[in-house]
């Protein structure tokens, strides 16, 4: 029987059709969710895709966060259900207090939409369970605000809890200690401003998201 995952849509979210398709080339069924749905039963797994929810205004993901369907999400996730952001999603995660730290500009103030090469830091966690520590990932990003930021105590956390996935191997954004991606303490909840979804297929570049998506897709379910 085939992973049932929820994929969240925000008016102004623009990657959903990407990851759906990226989670159903796996083996599984994506279902769209729009944002005013107050639960997620009967999912396996929930991603908050890429694009500009509620247009970014005030800061992106931070409108997002008041949408009805973060308090399902929130319930989702405390009862170990995977949650995976990428780039807005993720955005969206910290600004609603599921992951650690923040997302601001790109160091001088640029946009980037390139590919990068990741390195996998932790696979505890549902993003990257399949992969090894050491991998190199080329996986395309396209934002502004992307660079992670966090305090001093915040950063110690991660470290001591192995909260830090992945790192970029070329720091593209000015993200703190290189960060790309980070989860929660249970390691079910993971945000990353790469797009795992746009590296699936060798013919548009790179299939090292498929590692990403994979170990997601078939993270265990508890819910």
């Amino acid at each position: 029987m085939s992973r049932r995952i929820g994929v969240v849509m925000f008016p102004g979210s623009n990657c959903e059709y990407d990851a759906a398709q990226g989670v159903e080339s796996l083996g599984a069924t994506a279902e769209f969710v729009w944002h005013s749905a107050t639960s997620l039963s009967g999912f396996d797994g929930v991603i908050l895709p890429g694009g500009f929810a509620h247009g970014d205004y005030l800061r992106p993901g931070a409108l997002a966060r008041f949408s009805p369907v973060m308090e399902a999400v929130a319930a989702f996730a405390r009862e170990g259900g995977p949650v995976l952001g990428i780039c807005n999603g993720f955005q969206v995660l910290t600004e609603a207090g599921l992951l650690p730290g923040a997302l601001q500009k790109n160091r001088g103030l640029t946009f980037l939409c390139q590919p990068t090469t990741l390195v996998v830091v932790s696979t505890k966690s549902a993003l990257t369970s399949e992969a090894k520590v050491g991998d190199e990932l080329v996986v395309p990003i396209n934002h502004f605000s992307g660079a992670y930021t966090c305090d001093d105590d915040t950063y110690k956390q991660l470290l001591d809890n192995d909260q830090i996935v992945l790192r970029y191997v070329v720091n593209p954004n000015g993200s703190r200690d290189d960060i790309a991606g980070v989860a929660n303490e249970q390691g079910n909840v993971v945000g990353l401003m790469p797009h795992p979804e746009r590296a699936m297929s060798r013919l548009l570049g790179s299939e090292d998201g498929r590692v990403l998506l994979s170990s997601f897709v078939h993270a265990n379910v508890t819910v």
